[in-house]
């Protein structure tokens, strides 16, 4: 009860100090929407690709797949590394982002001797930043995958 009050106390306050404009306590005003591809949507899979939540964009993870096939492509580490992050891209792109605006990424490997190998092909892809990331190592992934990676990013506001 007592760590109930004092959240209430801390968000009324910071309500006050910041504007009412600024911080919104009621969460009917936040809205969530999941997001899928018409291609996304023909695998049947059990989750979204995406999910948008204010400003925010929560990526499922990407695997290296030909898009709208559960197919890996071929060539491994690489090529699979490079097509998880098209696939990335794509889903940013599709729903207002980019990866200029990725702020957090969570990659999984089939092997971590093969970091080296990922992050040549993960610095190909940002320019402008290096978003936050934890990496770790797996005992499997889906479709027999050598990497996924999921990612958190920031929709911009459109300039008027």
């Amino acid at each position: 009860m007592r760590k109930s009050l004092a959240c209430i106390f801390a968000l009324s306050l910071i309500a006050i100090v910041v504007g009412p404009d600024s911080v919104s306590l009621s969460a009917d005003k936040l809205s969530v929407e999941y997001l899928n591809s018409p291609a996304s949507k023909a695998l049947g899979l059990p989750f979204s690709e995406a999910v948008r939540v204010g400003n925010m964009l929560y990526l499922a993870g990407q695997v290296g797949n030909t898009p709208g096939k559960l197919e890996l492509v071929p060539g491994g580490i690489r090529a699979e590394a490079k097509q998880a992050m098209e696939n990335m891209n794509a889903i940013l792109e599709r729903n207002g982002s980019s990866l200029d605006h990725v702020v957090k990424c969570t990659v999984f490997l089939a092997d971590m001797k093969e970091w080296p190998i990922f992050n040549e092909v993960y610095r190909s892809f940002f320019s402008s930043h290096f978003p936050a990331r934890s990496s770790l190592g797996t005992t499997g992934l889906a479709l027999g995958a050598r990497v996924e990676i999921e990612c958190i990013a920031v929709i911009p506001s459109k300039k008027k």
